[in-house]
């Protein structure tokens, strides 16, 4: 393993060799103008439309159209990562790395046509409240809440601000963690000021100028290879200068199968039984069963404008190959000495990583080919997507382990001490986050999005397996999903931590990872722990009591359409069913009870992140967790139930 693996190296780099692109009046104007107006959107939400946007986010989603959906699950997916990680890719690999978004085209088709009919039918809002309602207990959910946390700070967090800071250190010539810190700070201006509530607002302005502008970048970059017959040619000589002389031909020239998606079994860096099968199984935790892309599904007012959304989505997907594999490799083609540098000083020179500088190619682009004031609307809406996704990111994990851990362990304590837990957790957060950066930039030869989808799939196959099983098998039971997901998690993290533990390495410094741990690809591995989760889960759930058909009904394909009343599984080793006592709002004394809205937090129907007025949720008391959320946005939602939340305070 290199030294800077775990070392910050990235602090002695000094990109583009210290140019600033961003350093004009029409670029900077537009960055300015762009983060003024979402601001301003921001606190016009805030301010004017409180009570519609609590109603509309948490209550009113039933009545979402179809194409809206369709926008929403391709924006909720599509971000600065997507970016940075895929053009990198292709410009290391080639096209086969487009293979992973078309894989999407069938998923998104289950989704519609499979998965969602059950969880309408379920009456479910959240996907641990299925799991709980399908298997009853609580170890599957404290499971899925833990792993949860894990893949945030793996897959999300740390790539996210690996990627944003990336754009900021090609824009600006900043160092990597200068830009992080820098990118953290407007994110907390982006969310004190109300960019939080803007996001609904501004994702699809953000989508729309996000494609068009990607659209014009292809065509400024094509236009620099001279067409599509050139790009061709010229892609397979993009070789850089300075090749080292100990250093294998096979590390500095593209792949002789660049141009096919599907490639070699055995020989190949993305061998296609892999993308076919192995991909679907990621794909199938991703798009199925997480819980930002299942919500807007569940948020529309019926069926078919699900199964419209899917299609609309399935089609955006075709969208990356033109959008971002191209322009990734063009950039080879138009910088091979530093998107395709294999010298380490070089690499550490141009990008500060020595495995290389894939990474840089799609920023690199926008950067150099997009004309003054584009180039500056580009970056401002790349920033502005980012920081919108690690604000939900922070929330979603911070209310996971305020509500879904720190509860269990402290069940006693008071409002405030959940919210002061909620809040030192984001710090925690944020810091393993960025102490695991290095590993991000140097795994996996350097090429971002290989890195997510490896983490992908060591960690997620046993959970693709749960709820394909939970639907389509109605043997299963809670013993077996249990142990079949934490066996499954035990094979998978150590896969991971013994390749990161000697390091993923690179075709120059090839790892000494024994063959029989890192020997197989990912996806392959992926195949591999998804069959044995599966054979675990079904064989316990043999061995144990099977879950009778009075608590399964419309909960699985099965009894999808049983009319018959479902009796809910009873959890004996959690106290969840005991109501907490509301006052109204006039009444000046307190609860009756003594545990106030957010003591109650361990409620079986009030934990949820967003809770509808929707099949079992048929209750005149406010969730608890919309009570928690609206005390600290300081928010009144007393128009939507009396009696309301006791000291909610009214904007």
């Amino acid at each position: 393993m290199t030294q800077d693996y775990f070392g910050f190296s990235l602090v002695r780099s000094v990109p583009n060799n210290g140019t600033v692109a961003v350093n004009n009046p029409a670029d900077i104007s537009v960055i300015v103008i762009y983060f003024v107006v979402v601001l301003a959107v921001g606190v016009w939400a805030m301010v004017s439309t409180n009570r519609a946007t609590v109603g509309g986010f948490f209550l009113a989603g039933r009545s979402m159209v179809w194409w809206p959906i369709g926008a929403s699950l391709f924006a909720s997916n599509i971000g600065s990562g997507h970016f940075v990680g895929i053009a990198g890719t292709a410009a290391a690999g080639g096209l086969a790395i487009g293979g992973f978004e078309w894989n999407a085209l069938v998923v998104v088709i289950i989704l519609g046509w499979l998965f969602v009919p059950i969880y309408i039918k379920a009456g479910v809002v959240t996907m641990p409240e299925y799991l709980r309602k399908r298997f009853g207990g609580q170890r599957i959910r404290i499971y899925l809440s833990v792993l949860s946390l894990f893949l945030y700070v793996f897959t999300k967090i740390s790539a996210d601000m690996f990627s944003g800071a990336i754009f900021i250190n090609q824009a600006l010539g900043l160092n990597i963690y200068l830009a992080v810190i820098l990118l953290l700070s407007i994110t907390a201006l982006y969310t004190v000021t109300g960019g939080l509530a803007a996001v609904i607002y501004t994702d699809t302005l953000q989508t729309i100028i996000m494609v068009v502008g990607s659209f014009i970048l292809m065509g400024y970059a094509f236009n620099e290879v001279g067409g599509y017959e050139n790009f061709q040619t010229r892609y397979m000589e993009a070789i850089p200068t300075l090749t080292g002389v100990n250093i294998s031909e096979s590390c500095y020239t593209p792949r002789p199968d660049s141009f096919h998606i599907f490639r070699d079994a055995v020989t190949g860096d993305l061998p296609w039984p892999g993308l076919v099968f192995g991909l679907t199984v990621q794909a199938t935790w991703y798009w199925c069963t997480d819980q930002v892309i299942v919500q807007r599904c569940l948020s529309a007012k019926n069926l078919s404008h699900v199964k419209a959304g899917c299609i609309l989505c399935g089609y955006l997907k075709l969208l990356p190959m033109f959008l971002m594999v191209f322009p990734g490799m063009i950039s080879r083609i138009l910088y091979p000495d530093e998107v395709a540098c294999v010298e380490p000083e070089e690499c550490l020179r141009y990008c500060g990583a020595s495995v290389g500088c894939t990474n840089i190619a799609y920023p690199k682009l926008v950067v150099d080919l997009m004309p003054n004031g584009l180039r500056g609307l580009m970056l401002s809406v790349m920033m502005a997507s980012l920081m919108s996704s690690l604000t939900s990111i922070f929330n979603s994990a911070s209310t996971l382990f305020t509500m879904d851990i720190y509860t269990k362990i402290r069940s006693s304590s008071s409002e405030k001490e959940l919210m002061i837990a909620g809040r030192v957790f984001i710090l925690v957060l944020i810091g393993v986050s960025i102490a695991w950066i290095p590993v991000v930039q140097s795994a996996q030869s350097g090429q971002l999005f290989d890195y997510i989808q490896s983490i992908t799939s060591y960690l997620t196959p046993p959970i693709a397996a749960t709820f394909m099983l939970a639907i389509f098998c109605k043997r299963v039971n809670e013993p077996g999903v249990f142990y079949g997901l934490t066996i499954g998690l035990a094979i998978g993290l150590t896969r991971m931590i013994s390749e990161f533990a000697y390091g993923t390495g690179s075709c120059v410094t090839p790892t000494n990872c024994p063959e029989i741990i890192c020997g197989v690809h990912y996806l392959y591995f992926s195949i591999i722990l998804f069959c044995i989760s599966c054979l675990l889960i079904v064989s316990i759930s043999l061995m144990t009591k099977p879950i009778d058909d009075k608590h399964l009904h419309r909960l699985c394909w099965q009894l999808r359409n049983s009319t018959e009343e479902r009796v809910d599984l009873e959890l004996d080793n959690w106290k969840e069913d005991q109501e907490p006592t509301y006052v109204d709002m006039d009444d000046k004394r307190e609860p009756t009870e003594e545990p106030g809205c957010c003591k109650k937090a361990t409620h079986r129907h009030l934990r949820e992140t967003h809770v509808e007025e929707r099949g079992q949720c048929q209750r005149h008391h406010p969730p608890v967790r919309l009570c928690f959320l609206a005390r600290i946005l300081r928010l009144n939602i007393s128009s939507y139930w009396n009696p309301p939340c006791p000291g909610v305070w009214t904007v």
